[in-house]
């Protein structure tokens, strides 16, 4: 819900002057600045101890005194806003008797002050947010350069955000041309909108008025959202714009868009406001209560029906199903909006990670990266289809007469992708089975139904119910009254009441095994459908999680000590067969082979530099070549090594890029933690993990070790892998004691 959001406006302009013509709610009150309790009647301040306990030595004051005193106190104690409390100057029209719109044709004796205002029965008709709707009418209605743009206006603590268009210079309303072409210079502004967005292909060209059209007494019109204005510390001020923003493109500019098209082909608005004025002129004049003309107003006018029930809807977080003009509306804001103005401490707990990165932001694209907090939308993931308004059906649009034929056949395809989904079905699944793109069609479907609320991602749920749950900290409902519905919809003997079903759940999800929702709760394969049933109810009200097993690989210290042993065997062989080299040729040791000096070199106390450049050049000469160094170090390695070596061990071909003598080559055990990207040495670990398992366990374990990080889900392992759950499991047994497992929501 849009927690800010006081009122709804309708304004319009026309030669009489400026008018509020309907507003929703009809009495709509700011919240207060401040809340702060009262002092007590009898003047004790119980959070002094000494002055209440003092109290009766404090000299006596008549009865009358203190009234008056408190009255005074509690006047000034109060919060009031500017608005009541400013001296004003201004002279309004007694127009108790008339509608607003024709406030400006009276003449100077009418007028009177806003004391006398107040007194009037009629008043209410006159007055909102304690000012003066002839007053807020005319702030809210701009100068004809200001309109066709974006609009906001503070006054006190109210935000006033809107989208004002007005008739053209010849007194007609008509589609604004695209300006963009005409090379005009200057900085530009992404407030400045144009209604050329919602304009079909046949008014392309400017709307030629005909009949009433041609002599509107309408020149401007204003749909206005009314706003409190937050408290710029409680966030960030980027989030606080991102937040009126939101608001403004997602309501007030499509409602103004709509309006505007309709007024421009068929003078809708205008009807609508002589419907409501003439309406209001009649409840005045026969000194109707204010509340009854709203009733009336709701009954005949489409626009105060739609400002109403779009009302309710952002205040209930749902979505509005409006109708302006017979032209149906889908109109939401998004659910976690609010949380823009909170820090980010206030949120409620909750222990899943909703990732809006770019990536995310990217794939779900703009309209539901903010204020959404959607899982990611991924191969692995699975679709729920969620009930939608039994009033207003928006599947009707697709089996409607006005489809085009060339449509039909992709709205044959959405509705055979709504039959098709299913909990037990990943989106990959579903592309393989309608032979759909899963980039250019499973995934934009989706996007559609989210964003509609016909449908949210969950992960995908075992055919077998061999799931493992758990529940959120807090459920959205009252626990009784999600008992009382569970009972309405599972009265079967067999199903036991929701408190205890969420408590077998709960505590399964600590086990070791045997934790699945089918052993803990099915217990027979009779009862899976029925319990699929009860599983999609609690996924619709958020009240299950998914388990999802997530893998990191140790590098134990026995596994360390064994490739370090490994290494130093290695060599020690390299360095014994070099000297037997050196003897058998009867050369020197420093003559035969320089990196003698490197070996030595290592050693404590054993330097050697050559003393001076003529003794350099005959060390260059005899220097061998790299790839003869090598190919003689695997040689004389490979014919000392033993059957039972570790030979996994030591046929690395980068052990020159080890780093032996880094801080990560310690005898403490520690975490792989991107195998993927892993350092030479881990790599070492990796290899040395399979010596003497089976070469297709080995393989397959090479194959899918980059996705034990820790992050990856075992859905996306088994997604990105393409291997089976078994051939996971079958992995996970035989490397056991290198594997830390641990269950956590996606």
């Amino acid at each position: 819900m849009a927690q800010t959001l006081l009122a709804f406006l309708l304004v319009n302009s026309s030669a009489k002057g400026p008018n509020l013509v309907f507003r929703w709610p009809p009495n709509p009150q700011t919240t207060s600045r401040l809340s702060r309790p009262l002092p007590h009647e009898d003047r004790l301040e119980l959070d002094n101890p000494w002055r209440a306990a003092n109290h009766n030595d404090s000299p006596q004051i008549s009865v009358e005194a203190s009234g008056e005193a408190m009255a005074t106190a509690a006047e000034d104690y109060q919060w009031k806003s500017p608005s009541v409390i400013r001296d004003r100057s201004r002279s309004f029209p007694r127009s108790g008797s008339l509608p607003t719109s024709a406030v400006n044709a009276l003449p100077e004796e009418h007028f009177f002050d806003d004391e006398e205002l107040a007194e009037d029965p009629t008043d209410e008709y006159h007055r909102i947010f304690d000012y003066s709707t002839q007053f807020l009418a005319g702030m809210l209605c701009p100068k004809t350069s200001l309109c066709h743009q974006k609009f906001d206006l503070v006054i006190d603590n109210l935000l006033f955000i809107g989208h004002p268009v007005c008739i053209e210079d010849g007194g007609h309303w008509q589609f604004k041309r695209d300006k963009s072409s005409s090379g005009s210079r200057g900085r530009s502004s992404v407030n400045h909108e144009s209604m050329d967005d919602i304009k079909s292909d046949t008014s392309i060209r400017a709307y030629s008025p005909t009949g009433k059209n041609e002599n509107s007494w309408l020149h401007m019109f204003h749909f206005v959202l009314v706003l409190d204005l937050p408290d710029p510390s409680s966030s960030a001020s980027g989030n606080i714009s991102k937040y009126f923003d939101t608001i403004y493109k997602q309501i007030a500019f499509t409602i103004t868009a709509v309006l505007f098209q309709e007024q421009v082909l068929s003078n809708f608005v205008e009807l609508e406001c002589d419907v409501l004025g003439s309406l209001e002129a009649e409840y005045i004049a026969k000194g109707e209560p204010f509340s009854a003309f709203m009733s009336q107003a709701l009954q005949i006018s489409s626009v105060a029906s739609a400002m109403k029930a779009l009302f309710d809807a952002i205040k209930s977080s749902t979505m509005a199903y409006i109708t302006l003009n017979d032209i149906p509306l889908e109109l939401q804001l998004p659910p976690f909006l609010d949380h823009l103005l909170h820090g980010e401490e206030e949120h409620e707990l909750d222990f899943v990670d909703h990732q809006e990165d770019e990536d995310e932001a990217r794939v779900w694209g703009c309209d539901l990266s903010l204020g959404w907090r959607l899982p990611s939308l991924a191969p692995w993931k699975s679709l729920l289809l969620l009930e939608g308004d039994q009033e207003l059906d928006p599947y009707i649009n697709l089996r409607g007469p006005h489809v085009r034929p060339d449509e039909r056949e992709h709205a044959e395809g959405l509705i055979r992708f709504l039959e098709t989904a299913s909990v037990t079905l990943s989106l990959s699944d579903m592309a393989n089975l309608l032979e759909w793109d899963l980039e250019t069609q499973i995934y934009p479907t989706v996007r559609w139904l989210v964003h509609h609320r016909r449908a949210k991602v969950v992960d995908t749920i075992h055919l077998g119910l061999k799931t493992i749950f758990t529940i959120p900290p807090i459920f959205d409902a009252p626990l009784s009254t999600l008992s009382a519905e569970f009972k309405r919809d599972f009265p079967q003997p067999e199903i036991p009441p929701l408190p205890s079903l969420l408590a077998s759940i709960s505590e399964a999800s600590s086990r070791q095994s045997d934790n699945h929702f089918f052993a803990v709760v099915v217990r027979s394969k009779e009862l899976i459908p029925l319990y699929h049933e009860v599983v999609i109810w609690l996924l619709k009200r958020d009240m299950l999680y998914t388990l999802h097993l997530r893998i990191r690989i140790v590098a134990t210290a026995e596994l360390k000590a064994r490739v370090r042993r490994a290494h130093e065997r290695k060599l020690e062989r390299s360095m014994g067969q070099r000297r037997q080299d050196r003897v058998g040729s009867g050369l020197r040791p420093r003559d035969q082979d320089p990196a003698f000096y490197e070996v030595n070199a290592r050693r404590p106390g054993s330097t050697w530099f050559p003393l001076s450049p003529r003794g350099v050049h005959p060390f260059s000469r005899r220097m061998p070549s790299a790839e003869s160094e090598s190919g003689r170090t695997n040689e004389t390695s490979l014919s000392h090594v033993d059957e039972d070596d570790e030979e996994a061990i030591t046929d690395e071909s980068d052990d020159g890029n080890i780093a032996w003598g880094s801080p990560e080559n310690t005898l403490c055990p520690s975490l792989i933690s991107d195998p993927g990207t892993a350092s030479p040495l881990e790599r070492k670990w990796l290899a040395a993990m399979s010596e003497g398992k089976d070469e297709h366990i080995a393989r397959r374990f090479e194959q899918i070790n980059q996705y034990f990080d820790g992050k990856s889900t075992d859905d996306e392992i088994l997604h990105r892998a393409e291997i089976s759950r078994k051939q996971l499991r079958e992995v996970l047994h035989h490397y056991d004691e290198y594997l830390q497992t641990f269950l956590h929501p996606a």
